[in-house]
């Protein structure tokens, strides 16, 4: 009888008899605290199931809310029964009705006989927490916190200004320095009996009952006054959310467990059948066991903690959809994007797919529809070629390409005729690859053959939307990898940044051997642009192009003299 058990229940009283009926099979005596919002009917039905067990006793019932002084109330009248009722008692260890044992009690019990005067509390001063979810960490010690945090929260947060405003500070108790821990302990005789037999401890308590959240500060602070060697950890299992809500364990939960090598885990699901059929039917016996470590499954919180709060990448969810910054990733996976090539070259989305394997889209913000590869209308997870759907939100269309299509790169054509409203997503987003001819929406006006009246403005407007796209690419924000060449300084030696561009989408090995992609005929061009020049549109984006140009064909085409309507 050296190992004695406090339980505080107010819920799922048949797990807590199931636990309590464990504990004292082990030969553990039990004291049970059940909170006074239970009611009489079913706390006396719950006593009555009990009462085969002499061993197991009920304290005196308080109210028991989250972050006020009944949940200690309830340790201390818990903790002094045991100590009253059972002298052969060594260690008292704090629990709840949602914990479970995950060890057989032998060895918890030789555990604690092999470190008779150890104290496991986990207990920190302030400035040491890390783990405090929404402030208040020294200030929970120096004001008055007479309000409910749940059921008077705006009482509460305006006495708190109020006090922060007035400069109001509570003395603490002579020798008392502030700690905070875990709830869940497990103390000696010795350090218990100092706490609760203390003759300041009305002085004690008085001032910790208007402390916040007492119950993981009470024990924890007035344990380094008395311990002879505190375990500044905790025996118990418990995990939180970046919410500070404690982690819940299900079924699927019991190799975890099992490979925390702890005693007692909590919060345990009250429908867990399975865990509470291995735990306490057929506890297992290893004698390799090591000491507690709640380390070794720390990766696993600290994951699912980042899918909670972060999301997959490139999949928003509603919790961070409103929030501009909060994704995790603006998309999936890696795709390019190409401005200017499909001008220059004929056939160009062809001789890239070709090439590196890829999917290659024709312009997927072009006015009239999304131009998706090999003329589908409808591509992965229903995402159709209408304008006005990918228009309603550029930015999930992409998003939503990206993701139904990962695994496989994709690229895509975009020019200064399509929907604007997706540069800058393309400009921040990582995850792209961005390669621009500026000035290579001229040779389609070029080689149109359309009244020069007319090219002439369509040509000064789509300058203004290309000097608009660049000005966003260039911005000392943009993440994505950028590369702009003018199309003077492309035509120049057109295979060196094509081959970069292959380098990066595909390696040399998974590349398919092709002959280099044909240019356009561009005999004639810059006389073309001249004489915009002459007609008083400035295209000052090719860059310095001369008026007769000599570029060498890319696969041996010849030139043809090129006219210039007006």
């Amino acid at each position: 009888m050296s190992l004695g058990i406090l339980m505080l229940v107010h819920t799922a009283l048949d797990r807590a008899e199931q636990v309590a009926r464990h504990w004292a099979r082990a030969g553990c005596p039990v004291v049970i605290h059940v909170d006074s919002n239970v009611a009489q009917a079913t706390h006396d039905a719950f006593v009555t199931a009990l009462s085969d067990l002499p061993q197991v006793l009920f304290s005196r019932r308080h109210r028991c809310e989250w972050g006020t002084w009944g949940l200690v109330a309830a340790s201390q009248d818990a903790a002094d029964l045991m100590l009253a009722r059972f002298a052969g008692v060594r260690h008292v260890y704090l629990t709840s009705g949602s914990c479970l044992p995950l060890r057989p009690v032998a060895e918890l019990i030789a555990y604690l006989e092999a470190r008779p005067e150890t104290d496991f509390i986990e207990s920190a001063t302030t400035a040491d927490v890390p783990w405090t979810v929404g402030g208040l960490d020294h200030e929970r010690f120096t004001l008055f916190f007479p309000f409910s945090w749940r059921r008077h929260r705006a009482l509460f947060d305006r006495f708190v200004r109020l006090q922060r405003r007035l400069r109001l500070r509570r003395p603490m108790p002579p020798g008392v320095v502030p700690h905070m821990g875990s709830q869940w302990w497990c103390l000696t005789r010795k350090t218990l009996q100092a706490i609760l037999h203390d003759p300041a401890r009305a002085r004690h308590d008085r001032y910790f009952r208007r402390v916040w959240i007492p119950d993981e500060s009470y024990f924890q602070s007035l344990t380094r006054l008395y311990a002879t060697q505190v375990e500044s950890r905790s025996l118990t299992l418990s995990k939180f959310d970046f919410q500070g809500k404690p982690h819940i364990f299900y079924d699927d939960h019991l190799q975890l467990l099992r490979r925390s090598d702890c005693f007692v885990a909590r919060k345990i699901w009250p429908h867990a059948d399975r865990l509470y059929s291995a735990f306490l039917d057929h506890p297992e016996t290893a004698a390799t066991r090591q000491d507690p470590n709640p380390g070794k499954i720390d990766r696993l919180f600290a994951k699912a903690v980042s899918r909670r709060t972060r999301g997959r990448a490139g999949l928003y969810m509603q919790s961070r959809f409103p929030c501009h910054g909060w994704e995790n990733g603006v998309t999936a996976g890696k795709y390019s994007v190409f401005q200017g090539f499909a001008e220059l070259f004929h056939d160009f989305a062809p001789w890239l797919a070709q090439v590196t394997g890829t999917q290659v889209h024709g312009h997927l913000y072009a006015p009239e529809r999304a131009e998706f590869a090999d003329g589908q209308t409808v591509l992965n997870g229903a995402l159709p070629d209408s304008a006005a759907a990918r228009d309603a939100n550029p930015r999930a269309f992409l998003t939503n390409l990206i993701w139904n299509t990962r695994g496989s790169w994709q690229c895509f054509q975009y020019g200064p005729r399509d929907t604007p409203d997706i540069v800058w997503h393309l400009a921040r987003d990582p995850n792209a690859q961005i390669s621009v001819i500026s000035g290579a929406w001229a040779v389609p006006l070029f080689t149109s053959g359309a009244p020069f009246a007319e090219l002439r403005a369509e040509a000064a407007r789509l300058q203004r939307a290309e000097h608009r796209v660049l000005d966003q690419l260039r911005s000392p924000e943009a993440k994505a990898r950028i590369r702009i060449w003018t199309m003077a300084e492309f035509i120049e030696t057109p295979m060196e940044p094509l081959q970069l561009i292959l380098d990066e989408i595909a390696p040399a090995a998974a590349r398919r051997p092709a002959a280099p992609p044909e240019m356009a005929d561009l005999a004639g061009f810059g006389q073309f642009l001249q004489t915009l020049k002459n007609q008083g549109m400035h295209p000052y984006l090719m860059g310095d192009f001369p008026v007769d140009p000599q570029p060498r064909p890319a696969s041996g085409q010849t030139r043809r003299p090129y006219l210039v309507k007006k």
